[in-house]
């Protein structure tokens, strides 16, 4: 995964290939505002900059793509943002995935994310979540 933090926007973006069993998935990132884990900040007063949606998007190597835009809140817990679902047709052929998360914004600085990862699970465990 690569990151690039600009003092007026910020970009997430990875990839990763993969022998999925044939089956629907769902892909999320999972992030917080306010307190990383090693707790530099202990409060929401280092958040700033992310008053404006984020935009979550991926594509698959099959063709499919997904994009999905979220506000993120200063609850200081862990967020799920969903961004989208995909299938997979054929059992164990390898599967390219590149995701991304963007927010551009040149008037305010950011600070306070954390991203902790970017996962995918079977969409029927997504019911459970």
């Amino acid at each position: 995964m690569g990151c690039h933090f600009h003092p007026c926007s910020s970009k997430v973006e990875g990839d990763l290939e993969f022998e999925f069993p044939a089956g629907s998935y769902s892909l999320f990132f999972r992030l917080q505002l306010g307190r990383p884990p090693k707790g530099q900040y202990k409060t929401t007063q280092h958040v700033h900059g992310w008053n404006k949606p984020v935009r979550f998007q991926f594509s698959v190597s099959n063709g499919e793509h997904a994009t999905s835009q979220h506000f993120l809140n200063k609850s200081r817990k862990w967020q799920r943002r969903h961004v989208g679902d995909f299938v997979i047709e054929n059992s164990y052929k390898p599967t390219k995935i590149n995701f991304s998360m963007t927010q551009i914004d040149c008037i305010h600085q950011k600070g306070g994310l954390a991203l902790d990862s970017v996962f995918i699970c079977p969409k029927k465990l997504d019911l459970v979540w």
